[in-house]
């Protein structure tokens, strides 16, 4: 009887381990998960976000999380001097110029709606993690050291997740 139950039990963690084949639980918390890997809190090999997921590589497996459908995530690296190309924000493998600076931050709607007023620190990788509407158009203003950039930013599912164009001067 007992060798039934323990092989019972096995076999049920087996089949619990096939169904998950790498997707998301109801029970992640997507914005707190981009955050910890942006914040070296959690590691990966690679995690990048594009405009519908945050993929994930362990080494081990390939994750999948979908990103909220109403919201947009956007991680922005202002700089002076150096930047560098990007698309979708690596969160395991971009660097931008400006770590660990306080930037005063305002982006509006096209309507002129205020979305977000307020100092924001950069991450270890001189880069800040926003979410803003789906869907939508804006324009970012972006301060530090006397120093100022605007630009605009849009959240519609062909944009970019790295914004890394936002010189200040």
């Amino acid at each position: 009887m007992k060798n039934r139950f323990v092989f019972l039990c096995m076999m049920l963690l087996i089949f619990l381990a096939a169904c998950n084949n790498g997707e998301q639980s109801a029970e992640v918390d997507i914005k707190s998960l981009i955050n910890d890997y942006s914040t070296d809190q959690k590691e990966a090999v690679s995690a990048s976000v594009n405009a519908t997921q945050l993929l994930v590589d362990n080494g081990e497996q390939q994750e999948q999380y979908e990103l909220p459908e109403d919201e947009f995530f956007v991680s922005i690296a202002p700089f002076v001097e150096e930047t560098h190309p990007c698309t979708y924000h690596s969160l395991t493998g971009c660097q931008g110029e400006l770590a660990n600076t306080a930037f005063d931050v305002y982006i509006e709607d096209v309507d002129g709606n205020v979305i977000i007023d307020e100092t924001i620190e950069s991450f270890d990788n001189g880069f800040f993690d926003i979410w803003l509407p789906r869907n939508q158009a804006f324009n970012a203003k972006i301060s530090f050291d006397g120093k100022e950039v605007e630009a605009p930013l849009s959240t519609y599912e062909d944009d970019a997740t790295c914004i890394t164009s936002m010189q200040l001067s």
